[in-house]
């Protein structure tokens, strides 16, 4: 399967920066709410993530955000958040309530914690994203 196949795959694709610790508990933390396997991961650095960037007309050098993508259509920062929230186990789609607030005000708040990421939780030094388990494995590319 080939980047643009995974753009219109049955699963929704999250693409997050593979060098930062936050965003690494965050695709932890969307699998273990995620039983049924929608979302499938890659890291913006990728080969992949980035052929998947281009095809979404998004910036490959901005790596600042995480995107999802659903059926072909390209979300980012806090309404890819929400989007993600909304499709986990209960109670965590209560937050898509947030989609209320306008996207100025989400992303504000979004850029804040992304601009602080790598003070406040790390990173690596290059793209090296650990090795999932068995299970999970087929859920990365």
């Amino acid at each position: 399967m080939n980047q643009s196949d995974h753009a219109h795959s049955d699963h929704s694709i999250v693409l997050v920066d593979g060098v930062c610790h936050f965003c690494q508990k965050a695709a932890r933390f969307i699998i273990k709410r995620d039983p049924k396997g929608t979302f499938h991961f890659g890291s913006l650095q990728s080969e992949a993530g980035q052929e998947l960037l281009r095809a979404g007309g998004l910036s490959t050098d901005q790596l600042d955000t995480f995107v999802l993508i659903e059926d072909g259509t390209y979300y980012t920062r806090s309404t890819a958040a929400l989007r993600i929230a909304k499709r986990l186990r209960f109670p965590y789609p209560l937050a898509y309530v947030f989609i209320l607030v306008p996207r100025f005000v989400r992303n504000a708040v979004y850029n804040w914690v992304a601009r602080n990421r790598y003070r406040w939780f790390g990173k690596d030094e290059e793209d090296q994203c650990q090795i999932p388990p068995p299970e999970i494995r087929q859920r990365f590319f």
